[in-house]
């Protein structure tokens, strides 16, 4: 297995399958532009096996945190310790670039999740609630334009 860093476009549109939908080019360059946007690929045999996305978070009187955005694994994949390896990489380059922590929000009743994160060494901090405020509306389907 090889890790590496999504630099190009064309990198997140070949692993689009480790994503909820397809890659969109322009969501994908804006990705890439943004400052403290990073995204980690698992190769297997040059074929992408996994994905974890990052972001960079900075506050005034906190510094700067890593938020594990989103992590997956081929379902082909699976069980083999690139999802721990992918997360034990950005924590790696969360500390390179001068993170004072990591963080991830996982539902409660995602067992492969907490026991990924578990096994990369995460620390319980307690339960919490997410709420949300959807500002466009939802992204239509490029098949149907729906």
């Amino acid at each position: 297995m090889d890790i590496r860093r999504a630099l190009t476009t064309a990198e997140l549109r070949a692993a689009e399958g480790l994503f909820d939908g397809p890659a969109r080019e322009d969501w994908s360059a804006r990705f890439l532009a943004a400052p403290g946007h990073l995204m980690l690929i698992a190769y297997v045999d040059d074929v992408p096996a996994g994905m974890v996305s990052g972001v960079e978070m900075s506050h005034p009187d906190k510094g700067t945190e890593m938020c594990l955005y989103e992590l997956s694994v081929d379902e082909g994949y699976r069980r083999r310790g690139i999802g721990r390896s992918l997360t034990l990489a950005l924590a790696d380059e969360a500390r390179a670039r001068g993170c004072y922590g990591m963080w991830v929000g996982v539902d409660t009743d995602n067992e492969a999740a907490l026991a990924t994160y578990a096994s990369a060494g995460s620390l319980d901090e307690g339960v919490f609630t997410m709420r949300g405020w959807p500002l466009a509306d939802p992204v239509p389907d490029s098949d149907t334009g729906t």
